[in-house]
This record gives C-alpha cells, sequence and structure tokens, in this order.
C-alpha cells in the first residue's frame, strides 16, 4: 500500500504525507478471517473458545452476513446470537456457522469490527449488519415503529410455538409467572407492572408450555385494559388495549389470541446503535 503524497501550490520542497494505517488493519483483519475454517454455530463450537475479546464472522447457508466483535468474551457473546436465532421463524441454527480471531484488549480499542465493517461494506457484504440484527429492545418509544422489509425481525420473526425453557407446572403468582416467562424465552419479553399481580395467584397446568400457550393464560388473568402483543422482533404487555401497533402480528385479550397483518416499509439500511455490535 504506497502512501498518498502531495503539495498544494505544486512545489517539490513540501507535502503531505497520508498513511492509512486502519485501512491496512481492516484488509489484515479481513484477510486472517478470510483463511478461516467455519464452524456450526453450536454449543459444542462454542464450549472450545477461549473467553477472550474478538471479532468474529456470521455465515447463513454459507453466505457472510454479519460481523461482530466481543469486548470481554466471544464464547459469551455468539451465545447470545445462538440463542436469538433459536426463537426465530424461517431460520435454523443448523444453517449457521462462525468464525473468529481473538485480539489483544490494547487492540480492541482501535474497533477493530468497525475496520471490518468498513472494509465489507464497499464489497456489498455483511446484509445483516445494515438490516438490525445486531440491535437490543429499542425501548417503548419505539414500540410503534414500522419496520422496513429487510429488518431482521421482518425476515426471520419471533416464534410463538417456542416452548418457554424451565417453565414448571403448578401454583404460582402472576408476577413470578412474568418473570420466568421473561427469563424462559430467546426473545425479549417487557411488561408493565401493577401492585397486584404480586398477589393474582396462576395456575400453570403443563410444564413446557409454548409462548402461544402461557400468554393465552395470562391474558385471561390480567385485567381487561391489558393487551399482549407480539411484534415482530419481542413481546410486549401494557394496559392500553384495545390499541393497535403497526408492527403486531398477534395481540392476547381475554385469553384469545388475535391475528394481525404488520406494516412494513420499502428495505433500507436500518437505524442502529453501534454499541449493539458488543456487549
Amino acid at each position: 500500500m504506497a502512501p498518498v503524497v502531495g503539495s498544494d501550490d505544486g512545489t517539490q520542497y513540501h507535502k503531505d504525507f497520508t498513511l492509512s494505517i486502519t485501512k491496512a488493519l481492516g484488509d489484515q483483519l479481513a484477510k486472517a478471517l478470510k483463511g478461516l475454517d467455519r464452524a456450526p454455530l453450536a454449543e459444542e463450537n462454542l464450549a472450545r473458545l477461549k473467553e477472550k475479546p474478538g471479532v468474529y464472522q456470521l455465515y447463513l447457508n454459507d453466505e457472510f452476513v454479519y460481523v461482530g466483535k466481543a469486548d470481554k468474551s466471544l464464547p459469551a457473546r455468539l451465545r447470545n446470537h445462538l440463542r436469538k436465532i433459536s426463537g426465530r421463524r424461517n431460520i435454523s441454527l443448523e444453517e449457521m456457522a462462525f468464525s473468529c480471531l481473538y485480539v489483544a484488549e490494547d487492540f480492541s480499542a482501535l474497533a477493530p469490527e468497525q475496520l471490518l465493517i468498513t472494509h465489507h461494506k464497499g464489497q456489498g457484504d455483511i446484509p445483516w449488519n445494515n438490516n438490525g440484527f445486531g440491535n437490543k429492545d429499542p425501548g417503548r418509544q419505539r414500540d410503534s415503529t414500522v419496520l422496513k422489509r429487510n429488518h431482521f425481525d421482518v425476515l426471520f420473526p419471533i416464534d410463538l410455538d417456542r416452548p418457554v425453557e424451565g417453565l414448571q407446572a403448578g401454583e404460582t403468582t402472576l408476577h413470578t409467572l412474568l418473570e420466568s416467562i421473561k427469563t424462559g424465552l430467546p426473545y425479549n419479553f417487557r411488561y408493565g407492572k401493577a401492585a397486584e399481580f404480586k398477589t393474582r395467584r396462576v395456575h400453570v397446568p403443563a410444564d413446557g408450555m409454548t409462548a402461544d400457550e402461557v400468554f393465552r393464560l395470562i391474558s385471561a388473568e390480567i385485567p381487561t385494559k391489558w393487551q399482549i402483543t407480539a411484534l415482530m422482533g419481542y413481546v410486549i404487555m401494557y394496559d392500553d388495549s384495545p390499541i393497535e401497533y403497526k408492527s403486531a402480528w398477534r395481540y392476547y385479550r381475554n385469553g384469545q389470541p388475535i391475528g394481525a397483518v404488520p406494516e412494513a416499509e420499502p428495505a433500507g439500511d436500518v437505524e442502529g446503535d453501534p454499541s449493539d455490535l458488543g456487549e
């Protein structure tokens, strides 16, 4: 890589000197990752990784789709992705693979994932870095947002037929049940709080109920002004019935599911937080 030299007035006794060190680092990282084998995104492969920071690439059916970083632990970050994808429709973990590089902690200050993003964007790669895959819970103010057609949550919506991990049959409070669901689902479940939830008793009829089944159960127990709303990427529960959300595809009211057709905007880059790339 040749440095850029030149002067503004055409004379030869003084010139600017520019060496793109960051571009060189990005190119070297991309080359090193390209030379690695790929492993299925499975726990047995993540268990072999070192608890070190680094950068990684994800592949869907051999297509390179995402580059990210782990500020502290590569296996922990990749487990987050494994869990997220496990709770989605139109995709399976069997289709996913990864490769990764460990980087020194002082090198992470140079934002190696951003170097890789810059390198690959010019080649039309990494579609998931532009579609909201790495985004965390956007918060209450974004619940009414209309998503773009290429948004990760539109392409791969949450799976309401997924069993709630750790859910056990028996008597419990509504408050405890809501906490168990939040912990046991691989996608976010955000809900409003009410004092009566701590005393309201609920009977869970079976172990391993699906999200759909348990949301039907809860919607029959909460006051009629409350509703549960399944958005494309997560589920919310608030006292706002019968308000409708533009990205909703199912509501739960009074023990019954109600289907909906979500809106979608034309495809394009999705706004995200750069910090979502790390832990």
